[in-house]
């Protein structure tokens, strides 16, 4: 990967980072080393995409003691709100069809084979939990939040992130309200995932965005029937 798309994906990582642990503003962030290990990447990579974190004021150091979490809120920590009634429900599913359908399409065209393992990576995760008998919503929303990361546009990710919360109430609304049984259900979802998944390693955008769209829409038709 050149160095400005690692640096750029670093950057990323590290935003991801503060939103998901829900570090809050002076809170020490890991070890440029600690951040090189967890990202995969050079130490004077790591430096720089603290460098354009410190520029813009998410991240600020103190000589000595490291690098900390800036005042300026997370963009992933503005609120679209909750969700009020059925045709919010129906909103935000179509919105996603839009977002991540692009997704997908963009991760078909990424050359980067790290990215790539961890959207099949994720899947599997995801699966794993299913056969354990676990929700599995963090890894569904994880192998979601993969592909974005492999489309190349932080602001997908960032968007995603900002949804989470909505995401996560749709997702189990879904399972508690479909009429199908869990099994079928558990099936369905896998072998969609499995076909984006597949879409993507064939690096077919095409492909990708009909597979993402009909795992979208069938959740749509799980809930409300076709």
């Amino acid at each position: 990967m050149p160095a400005a798309s690692l640096s750029d994906h670093v950057h990323e990582q590290i935003l991801e980072l503060i939103a998901r642990e829900g570090l809050e503003p002076h809170t020490r962030l890991p070890s440029e080393m600690e951040l090189g290990e967890r990202c995969g990447a050079s130490r004077p990579v790591v430096r720089q995409a603290l460098a354009r974190l410190r520029a813009d004021g998410r991240v600020y150091a103190r000589q000595g003691a490291g690098n900390f979490v800036g005042e300026q809120p997370p963009l992933s920590d503005i609120t679209f709100g909750s969700l009020q009634n059925i045709a919010d429900i129906r909103a935000l599913l179509d919105f996603r069809c839009v977002l991540e359908g692009e997704t997908a399409a963009r991760a078909a065209q990424c050359q980067d084979r790290h990215l790539l393992h961890a959207i099949t990576a994720k899947r599997r995760l995801f699966d794993a939990a299913l056969a354990q008998g676990r929700p599995a919503i963090d890894e569904d929303i994880a192998f979601h939040r993969a592909i974005a990361e492999a489309g190349g546009n932080r602001f997908f990710v960032l968007t995603m992130a900002a949804l989470e919360e909505q995401f996560r109430y749709a997702v189990r609304l879904v399972r508690e309200l479909s009429p199908l049984p869990k099994r079928d259900r558990a099936r369905d979802v896998r072998e969609e995932h499995r076909a984006i998944d597949e879409a993507i390693a064939a690096g077919d955008p095409k492909a990708a965005r009909e597979a993402m769209n009909r795992h979208l829409r069938g959740g749509m038709a799980r809930l409300f029937g076709s």
